[in-house]
């Protein structure tokens, strides 16, 4: 019982998190789903195609294929030759979408540190550890389904 509690307070915190993500990308013609494409590319250490980045992402590829090319629309990002794939290209960071990067950064910090005032890092911590608990179970279970 208390973990189909904790599942809808995470149902309804994700909506709120991403509503307050839309707001704080609006001015920048983005959405939370942009912003989250947008911060896997830069966050990767190589360039990678949409079926990694939706595979880290815990994301349908079409989905992510549909946000990529909005991106790619939007000058975001660039798709570069995949030397291991003819027709898998590779997600790049253009230079627009390095400065919109950095402008979320500024954006997202005071954001996330109002959010943060008055909990204690350790609750924070405790907190992850479940969430990330859960998320290998349900990704262990999925995977059952799969084989």
């Amino acid at each position: 019982m208390a973990l189909s509690a904790l599942f809808l307070d995470i149902f309804r915190a994700n909506a709120l998190l991403v509503a307050s993500g839309d707001d704080l990308v609006a001015p920048l013609g983005l959405t939370s789903a942009r912003w989250q494409v947008l911060g896997t590319v830069a966050m990767a250490p190589t360039p990678q195609p949409v079926a990694h980045i939706a595979r880290d992402m815990g994301l349908a590829r079409q989905s992510v294929q549909r946000l990529v090319n909005e991106l790619v629309d939007a000058g975001l990002v660039d798709l570069k030759d995949n030397p291991h794939h003819k027709r898998a290209k590779l997600i790049c960071l253009s230079e627009a979408g390095r400065r919109s990067f950095d402008v979320i950064h500024k954006f997202q910090r005071p954001w996330v540190d109002g959010l943060a005032e008055g909990l204690e890092t350790e609750k924070i911590a405790i907190a992850a550890e479940v969430l990330q608990s859960l998320r290998a179970r349900l990704e262990q279970r999925l995977g059952d389904q799969a084989e």
